[in-house]
C-alpha cells in the first residue's frame, strides 16, 4: 500500500465517520483508530493523529462555508463581464477512481467545453476497481470548464465539470 492510497483511506474514512478500521493485505496490515470528541486514546507512537483541515475563512457578503454543503467559495476577484460563480453547477466525483473522458481509447470524448449537456447525459467515466461507472449530468447547461485530464487519479467529490445551468 504506497502512500497515496493510505491518503485516499484515511479521508474516505474521516468522511464516512468511521472511528476504526484494520486491513490486511498480504504482509502489510494497516490499522486506523481515529480519538471522537467524548474520548481520548492512550498515545501510541505507532500511530499519527491527521488533524482535520480548517474550513475554508469565508468572504465578507457571504455565508459560511460548511464542508457538508460541497460548495466552493466565490473567487477573491471576479472579471467585470464574466457571471458569479453562484450560477455555475459542479460537478463532483461521488467515487475514487481514475477519470476517462471517453468511452475507449482514440473515441471522441463525451463532452467538450461549449458542448450543451441535459440531465442524465454521461459526462465521462470514472474507473474505481476495475469497474467503468458513468458519471451523468444532474443539471441541463452548457459545459465551461472541464477540471481533470484523461487518465487522472481523482478523489471523491473532487470537480470534475463546471455546467452554466440553463435558465
Amino acid at each position: 500500500m504506497n502512500q497515496k492510497e493510505l491518503k485516499e483511506l484515511i479521508e474516505f474514512l474521516k468522511e464516512q465517520d468511521i472511528a476504526e478500521f484494520e486491513l490486511e493485505r498480504g504482509d502489510v496490515k494497516v490499522r486506523i483508530k481515529r480519538a471522537t470528541p467524548n474520548t481520548s486514546l492512550p498515545h501510541d507512537a505507532r500511530f499519527v493523529a491527521v488533524p482535520a483541515a480548517p474550513p475554508p475563512p469565508s468572504l465578507p457578503g457571504h455565508a459560511p462555508v460548511t464542508p457538508a454543503a460541497h460548495s466552493t467559495p466565490a473567487p477573491a476577484k471576479e472579471a467585470p463581464g464574466e457571471p458569479p460563480e453562484e450560477a455555475l453547477h459542479m460537478v463532483r466525483s461521488p467515487i475514487v477512481g481514475t477519470f476517462y473522458e471517453a468511452p475507449s481509447p482514440g473515441a471522441p470524448p463525451f463532452v467538450k467545453i461549449g458542448d450543451s449537456v441535459e440531465v442524465g447525459q454521461v459526462l465521462c467515466i470514472v474507473e474505481a476497481m476495475k469497474l467503468m461507472n458513468e458519471i451523468e449530468s444532474d443539471v441541463a447547461g452548457e459545459i465551461t470548464k472541464k477540471l481533470v485530464t484523461n487518465g487522472q487519479p481523482i478523489e471523491y467529490g473532487q470537480e470534475l465539470f463546471v455546467i452554466r445551468p440553463r435558465k
